[in-house]
């Protein structure tokens, strides 16, 4: 069974949309997203171009601030500052990988953690680790949605996570335990990287590697989300997962491109949108 990113994120945008309309009928307000893109990566332009059609089809608003020529420190943390305190802006993006000579942390940390879209902020991901109520990243809360929508049993599972990042792989297996699975992490000082994954019931590939897990790495019948993306030197898009062969074995598998991609965007507005009904006192 493919599990169609595409076909889920379609989904929740239309929630996402409807969800829009009633703030607006309501409040007169139109939910607002600013993103903030510093320098000139392509991938990075490509991602942001894309979020912005996809608010504009739910109705959501933009502000795009673009600094392809790069932000000093001083100038990428007043921006931050001004977003913050604009009540126009309900979700504020912070494009990452940022720069060399820019601190990732403090600039994500100096976002107002009720309008961090991504769901990085300090504050945010230690709610998360407690289980309280917060604001879920994105691409996390679309492997979720997915493994739900298609009626994955999560509870007691045995679940493996490939990837310790803070952007994926540690919220991820937060997410999973606190849906009762049995969770492993698995990164690059893991010994015997197939002896755990042939464990997996649920199997979560984030490792930023082409062919890390491969058909005879996975167990008959799980459950097999690729979060990894990568382009051949041939310019195809690949995973981190061996598709063929891992397809074979597997009961259900995300495809790259079409799988995850598509659900990081939609959860990025539905993020954008509870902020904004929070913030008007509407949640």
């Amino acid at each position: 069974m493919i599990l169609d990113g595409k076909l889920v994120a379609q989904k929740v945008l239309e929630e996402v949309r409807a969800g829009v309309a009633r703030v607006k009928d309501r409040s007169g307000v139109v939910p607002t997203l600013a993103v903030v893109l510093v320098g000139d990566f392509a991938p990075s332009r490509v991602y942001v171009a894309n979020k912005k059609r996809a608010a504009d089809t739910v109705g959501i608003a933009s502000q795009d601030h673009l600094h392809p020529e790069g932000l000093d420190r001083e100038a990428l943390l007043a921006l931050l500052r001004r977003l913050n305190a604009d009540p126009r802006v309900h979700g504020i993006l912070l494009q990452l990988p940022l720069p060399a000579g820019l601190d990732e942390d403090e600039a994500i940390a100096a976002i107002a953690a009720e309008k961090d879209a991504d769901g990085l902020h300090p504050v945010n991901l230690g709610r998360l680790l407690a289980g309280a109520p917060t604001v879920v990243p994105c691409t996390p809360a679309g492997c979720l949605e997915l493994l739900d929508h298609y009626g994955c049993d999560l509870k007691g599972a045995e679940a493996v996570v490939i990837g310790r990042s803070r952007l994926v792989g540690k919220p991820l297996a937060q997410l999973l335990l606190a849906r009762h699975a049995t969770v492993t992490m698995c990164h690059t000082r893991t010994r015997d990287l197939a002896a755990h994954t042939r464990r997996a019931d649920v199997l979560c590939v984030a490792a930023g590697r082409p062919r890390t897990v491969t058909g005879d790495m996975v167990k008959e019948g799980a459950w097999v989300i690729d979060v990894g993306i990568n382009r051949l030197e041939t310019g195809k898009l690949v995973g981190d997962v061996e598709f063929a062969s891992v397809a074979a074995r597997a009961r259900a598998i995300t495809p790259v491109p079409g799988g995850v991609g598509p659900m990081t965007i939609a959860m990025l507005l539905r993020n954008t949108l509870r902020a904004a009904e929070r913030q008007l006192g509407m949640a």
